[in-house]
């Protein structure tokens, strides 16, 4: 990068200054994760946006780590985030306005620029694609008191809770720590993430209607769009990459239970994707594909490793089999497809295959991802406009 293009990106960028962090400690920023050395102080070169910065601190030789702690920040242009590492809570904490005025100064004076690593831009595109719906107000929605995500605070919370093999993997952290109360000994909170019932109830209606009614998730969604999200279809997108990324790059417990609510409640519908919220879908197999897609890339050297998600993610058994399998299966027999979301469909079946070695049973979805033009059995394909898709 020449000289003034790199001037331009310093002074325009977000700068995440980041003082007294231990050797050794791991800093990461979306997608992005550095081992601090004696001379770091941060990160500059930020897209303006929103970031998620998460870290784990060192043991002195640096071989072992604490669980990750992390937080969302939705930084403006030029904007200077500082925070400073508690020796005795070993964490970043804010520091007073005072202080905050005094380091943004320095930083706008370059007097830290050769303490600051660069963000890599090449990578920014990733982050994009799993961050494209997280804003401000989701952020500030859904943060728990104090901004701070981290598993040590989800012991007591889903210490009950059913798990699979990967969620067993996750939890594993949850024992190499008794930190369930913060420092001053009073129960820290997790995430405000809505609400989703896992089985509907109502009363004054036959069992017939609550069996249809828990078949289809298309009411139940309905009801959340309206009820919890101010009917914004993009809030609840944006609730789902935010639960992505505090469980893959926060390690969060919580989150992963969060993001797969939200997955099994989108892919319970069957009514909704071609008939009422077809662009909804449209836009959610994209987040999806991008989740996995960047979730099973190959780890450096090793490419028969995931960089971030564990061999649990490769049974056949694990409930997004199910759940893809079945959603397959109710394109391929849908009478009616809007264009866009077949096409996404098919790319994320090819993801899985390629990238999973997920196969499918003979006259399952795979049969029905590739068509003939001349299939008598294949779906209708309609271009729906945007005021019949958003219906």
């Amino acid at each position: 990068m020449d000289p003034e293009t790199a001037l331009e990106l310093v002074q325009h960028g977000v700068t995440l200054l980041l003082l007294d962090v231990p050797q050794y400690t791991l800093v990461g920023i979306d997608t992005q994760m550095f081992s601090v050395g004696p001379a770091f102080k941060g990160i500059k070169m930020i897209p303006p946006g929103p970031h998620f910065v998460y870290y784990s601190s060192s043991s002195r030789d640096g071989k072992e780590f604490s669980p990750i702690t992390g937080f969302f920040n939705d930084i403006g242009p030029s904007e200077v985030i500082v925070r400073k590492w508690d020796q005795q809570e070993e964490k970043l904490v804010k520091v007073s306005e005072e202080e905050e005025e005094r380091y943004c100064l320095a930083v706008k004076n370059l007097e830290f620029d050769r303490q600051l690593g660069p963000y890599n831009l090449s990578h920014y595109g990733d982050w994009k694609r799993l961050s494209n719906f997280i804003t401000k107000s989701i952020i500030e929605r859904l943060e728990p008191i104090g901004g701070d995500i981290t598993v040590t605070c989800e012991k007591e919370m889903i210490r009950n809770t059913p798990k699979t093999e990967m969620e067993k993997a996750l939890d594993k952290q949850l024992k190499a720590s008794n930190l369930t109360t913060s420092i001053d000994g009073s129960q820290r909170k997790g995430c405000y993430y809505t609400t989703i019932p896992c089985v509907i109830k109502h009363r004054g209606i036959t069992g017939q209607e609550l069996t249809a009614l828990n078949h289809d998730k298309t009411q139940l969604l309905e009801t959340l769009l309206v009820k919890d999200y101010g009917g914004s279809e993009d809030l609840l997108l944006g609730e789902l990459q935010f639960a992505f990324i505090a469980f893959l790059m926060g390690q969060s417990l919580e989150a992963f239970f969060q993001w797969k609510s939200l997955v099994s409640l989108l892919f319970g519908c069957i009514e909704a994707p071609f008939q009422t919220r077809s662009q909804l879908f449209t836009k959610f197999i994209k987040v999806i594909y991008y989740q996995l897609k960047f979730g099973l890339q190959k780890n450096g050297a090793d490419e028969s490793k995931p960089a971030f998600l564990d061999d649990s993610w490769f049974s056949s058994d694990s409930f997004l089999h199910h759940l893809f399998k079945d959603f397959f299966l109710l394109v391929q027999e849908a009478s009616v497809v809007d264009g866009d979301l077949l096409s996404w469909t098919r790319k994320l079946k090819e993801l899985l295959e390629n990238y999973l070695g997920w196969e499918f049973q003979p006259n399952s979805a795979v049969d029905g991802m590739y068509f003939e033009e001349n299939d008598e059995f294949a779906p209708v394909v309609e271009m729906l406009d945007d005021e019949t898709s958003a219906a």
